[in-house]
């Protein structure tokens, strides 16, 4: 039975008009699964459908029929990048009178703002830290959907999915819940866990042919054979060159950073000789647009790629440039992006072929190479072709020999998905979220807190009798021991402390960590010390040691001993050693960021991109955060201290430059310029000669001018004002390390 827009009641006026201006007039059959299943009619529903069949238009009739019965809809995301891209799509509704919020970061924020929307958009962790701040609008919710549910699976984000969807269900007896998934291998649990139909389809818009490339030919799924042209090319850059041929792109899914700018570098030989004059002119705006987002040799790299068709995206990549290569790649600029597997977690980049080179990579729990699930694989795969861009989508595996090329269909082409399996019972996971459950009021006892927990994925999958008491038992006792919660004859209530921890959405660990460290302070901490304490938290993540940094860093420790918070642990206790060590070798990171040295060079220095920075710097800023609001809690003195770093690391800079740096538009780098011109304060820059503010700026009238009136100045116009020439020259000499902003990349906090 076929379902058309024009049958589905209940949706707001001018909503069904504009999804047929679209094009959408007939359901595709996983679409009119879900409204037959109720989903327009609020109903709760699991989607559990390939990539590309059409399941964010079942949240949005779920979402847009709630909100015309008088409702409020969340819709729940993975990752920061994809909350933007989701509300690109909704916001095409506000002119029904439909609005939409995003909220992902401010994780000790109570989000009242949001109360006024009636869609969304947010992060798991956002969600989860919105109900633990008591956030009143949650209460209002009726349509809550999960956008890439079987991420329930990941041991780094999966609990807190689980746990807020618990949350979330518990607070409101009638949400309609809405979860959107790939195909898995128990869909059926994750619909019985959530009480909720079950839409469960292989159906995709166009086909998908999956195969593996064995020499010159390409064996596919339909046991066809198609022929690939090889000459003296790796395999790699034979199939895109036949993608190419064929007015196609490619996705290159490969195990490392490395492998994949490597990748990039060598494709672009084969894309230059497809470009036209006018893609290349566009390409070679889009490659300065990367130069300017970051100074450093991966940014370049990345650039030199993209003036030639090619590219690579991995973590390391600053948020800018991964934008703009994730744009560029969807206009078909870019004809092959070379990827880490982070690519295949939901952003929409779709191309002709997905090649799948590498399909196992190092696994650290192990210590050597080990296969891919077959979820993961198929995610890849699932990148391959989209309606009204592709004829067809094509996923290939890269085989060595005849015995792999039959390994690879069995164990990818072949195979189911592996089942989702709920990551809850560790002890890391539950910490976190047992303590928020106590604090946020959902249970005041031991045993609502095991009926709570008994409402997770957990519960029902698990058939270890007694396992999930057990760890629960010893993590109560972890949170007793450290006064973040009270027990008593079997109450439960969390402490003042316990509350603040909860809020400042850190885990207790790191929040136990920075406390030990601070209590232990007998004088001001250092801004190192203070970078160490944080650095060696759980919510870090550490820089590995390479070869080498052991003695350089074991060297650094006994030179700066004097300014760590807490004991060093023994050179003969190996791991935690290591651990001291990997934290100061973090530590040592954000010193120099807040030295002032260029971006280049720290990436240089410690092996990383500018992603990897602004991840440090980033999460630097929020733990020093939660440790002032915990030494404030705790009456210790060390508040200015604390405050000071967090802001030196939110600037990029110096102290003498903390009051410049923080006025908009200024920035580490005009903030150095302006200081060496003699400008101090911003009580000086209110008051400066407006041509030594233009030369600092190296002529940039509008800046200077948003400058001066972001101080307070009360004439910021900067007609007939010529530059001073001293100031002018000063600047222009280190214009090699500005963005045009003032600054690199990483210092535009505005």
């Amino acid at each position: 039975m076929t379902v058309e827009i024009a049958d589905i009641p209940d949706l707001p006026d001018g909503v069904p008009e504009h999804f047929r201006e679209q094009g959408i007039e007939e359901l595709y059959p996983p679409q009119g699964e879900a409204v037959e299943a109720g989903v327009a009619e609020g109903e709760s529903v699991v989607a559990s459908v390939p990539t590309a069949s059409g399941k964010t238009l079942i949240a949005q009739l779920a979402m847009l029929t709630s909100i015309a019965r008088g409702g409020k809809a969340l819709y729940i995301v993975p990752l920061r990048a994809l909350a933007s891209e989701k509300r690109a799509e909704f916001e095409e509704f506000e002119e029904y009178g439909v609005s939409v919020g995003v909220s992902t970061g401010n994780y000790d924020s109570d989000g009242d703002w949001l109360a006024q929307k009636d869609i969304i958009v947010a992060t798991s962790e956002k969600v989860d830290s919105l109900v633990r701040n008591g956030a009143q609008w949650v209460d209002d919710l009726t349509c809550v959907v999960a956008d890439e549910v079987h991420l329930v699976d990941s041991k780094n984000r999966g609990p807190t999915l689980e746990v807020t969807l618990a949350k979330l269900r518990k607070l409101n007896e009638n949400l309609q819940t809405v979860a959107l998934s790939a195909t898995v291998g128990n869909a059926d649990e994750i619909a019985d866990w959530l009480d909720a139909t079950l839409v469960d389809s292989t159906w995709r818009p166009i086909d998908l042919q999956k195969g593996v490339l064995y020499g010159q030919a390409l064996h596919l799924d339909d046991g066809s054979k198609k022929q690939i042209s090889r000459g003296n090319e790796k395999p790699t850059a034979s199939l895109v060159e036949d993608t190419l041929e064929d007015d196609g792109s490619s996705l290159v899914f490969v195990n490392s950073r490395r492998n994949a700018e490597a990748a990039a570098r060598r494709l672009g030989d084969v894309t230059r000789g497809y470009l036209t004059p006018e893609e290349q002119t566009q390409l070679h705006e889009i490659a300065r647009d990367i130069r300017d987002a970051s100074d450093t040799q991966t940014s370049d790299d990345l650039a030199d790629a993209v003036e030639k068709g090619s590219a690579f995206h991995h973590a390391g990549l600053s948020s800018e440039s991964r934008e703009l290569v994730e744009d560029a790649f969807r206009n078909r600029l870019v004809k092959v992006i070379s990827a880490t597997p982070t690519l295949a977690a939901g952003v929409n980049t779709p191309s002709r072929r997905v090649i799948v080179r590498d399909w196992r990579r190092y696994d650290g729990d192990v210590g050597g190479m080990q296969p891919l699930d077959v979820l993961e694989v198929h995610q890849m795969f699932g990148r391959a072709g989209r309606p009204g861009l592709d004829p067809y989508g094509e996923a290939v595996l890269l085989a060595n020999n005849h015995d792999e090329l039959d390994e690879l269909f069995d164990r990818y082409v072949w195979a189911d998905p592996e089942p989702v399996r709920s990551k809850l019972a560790a002890e890391p996971a539950l910490r976190t979220h047992l303590l928020a459950t106590v604090a946020s009021g959902f249970a005041d006892t031991e045993d609502e807190l095991v009926s709570f927990l008994e409402r997770t994925l957990y519960a029902t999958q698990t058939d270890e009798t007694g396992r999930l008491e057990t760890v629960t038992q010893n993590v109560l006792e972890y949170l007793e021991r450290n006064e973040f919660l009270e027990r008593d004859d079997g109450n439960l209530r969390a402490t003042g402390l316990g509350h603040r921890v909860s809020q400042l959405y850190i885990d207790p660990m790191s929040a136990a960590e920075i406390i030990d460290g601070l209590r232990d302070a007998d004088d001001r901490p250092t801004a190192l010390g203070l970078y160490h304490l944080v650095a060696r938290t759980p919510d870090m993540y550490e820089l590995y040691l390479r070869s080498g940094d052991r003695e350089e860093y074991t060297e650094l420790a006994y030179e700066r001993e004097t300014e760590f918070l807490g004991s060093m642990p023994s050179e003969f206790e190996d791991n935690a050693f290591e651990d001291w060590l990997s934290a100061l070798k973090t530590a040592r990171l954000l010193e120099d960021w807040t030295s002032e040295l260029d971006e280049d060079e720290i990436a240089e220095q410690y092996g990383v991109g500018p992603g990897d920075i602004r991840g440090k710097v980033e999460t630097a800023e929020w733990l020093l955060n939660a440790a002032e609001r915990l030494a404030g809690e705790l009456d210790l003195e060390w508040g200015p201290a604390i405050r000071e770093a967090k802001k030196r690391v939110e600037y990029g800079v110096r102290e003498e430059l903390l009051d410049l740096a923080g006025v908009r538009n200024v920035g580490r780098k005009r903030a150095r310029r302006l200081y060496e011109a003699g400008i101090e304060s911003r009580a000086d820059l209110r008051d400066a000669d407006k041509s030594v503010v233009l030369g600092a700026v190296r002529g940039r009238r509008k800046t200077a001018e948003s400058i001066l009136e972001n101080v307070g100045r009360k004439d910021p116009d900067m007609t007939a004002v010529e530059a001073d020439g001293e100031t002018a020259e000063s600047a222009t000499s280190d214009a090699s390390a500005d963005d045009g902003t003032g600054q690199q990349s990483l210092g535009d906090f505005e």
